[in-house]
């Protein structure tokens, strides 16, 4: 079974929708310069209104070792997305502070970024064509990987069917796609869920 991350998550309104949908996974953004930021106070109260079969992600980019190791270990996300440069010194020097997960987000352009995704220390990959562009990378590099991973970039309710059945990845992630004005819309939440659980089903 696929299983669903749906990031940028950002009010009670989301978090009720996700509970009704069931994801694996949901996101909170803690870079500031996102239009999805959340503070880590108002990260703590949506996950005490999360239901606790769902696992929080949170994605930093750049942010200090530490800061992140903190949230894992007080429980307010169960496991960390790196989303920056962070390298594999990095993720060494994160290991060493937490034993929770860690998601390295690699852009994928070239071969050579799927090379460089298949020798990630981190516990997850995640392929996405940039920093929350919203867009489709080409899929095609994907055959060379050879481990779990999770796709984004452009996923959306239209196209995520298709990217189950042609490339079996671990997880889909899914933030742009589920939105409406700038905000999460509980129908393309759902749409987007049912489309990926009636591929596993078929």
């Amino acid at each position: 079974m696929t299983k669903i991350k749906l990031c940028g998550l950002s009010r009670l309104c989301d978090i009720e929708a996700a509970n009704e949908l069931k994801p694996d996974y949901i996101g909170f953004v803690f870079a500031s310069k996102s239009r999805r930021y959340v503070t880590h106070e108002k990260a703590a109260e949506l996950k005490s209104r999360l239901s606790p079969e769902i696992q929080t992600v949170g994605v930093f980019v750049n942010e200090h070792p530490q800061e992140v190791a903190k949230r894992l270990e007080n429980g307010m996300i169960d496991i960390a997305q790196l989303h920056g440069d962070e390298d594999e010194a990095y993720i060494k020097q994160l290991r060493l502070l937490t034993d929770k997960p860690i998601i390295k987000a690699l852009r994928i352009e070239t071969a050579q970024d799927i090379k460089t995704a298949n020798q990630s220390t981190a516990d997850y990959i995640l392929l996405d064509s940039g920093a929350g562009t919203g867009m489709l990378f080409d899929w095609g590099l994907v055959n060379s990987i050879g481990r779990p991973y999770f796709l984004a970039g452009g996923l959306d309710a239209c196209n995520v069917a298709d990217a189950v059945k042609t490339l079996h990845p671990f997880a889909v992630d899914v933030s742009s796609g589920i939105e409406t004005n700038g905000v999460k819309d509980k129908i393309k939440m759902a749409a987007f869920v049912a489309a990926v659980r009636k591929e596993d089903r078929l």
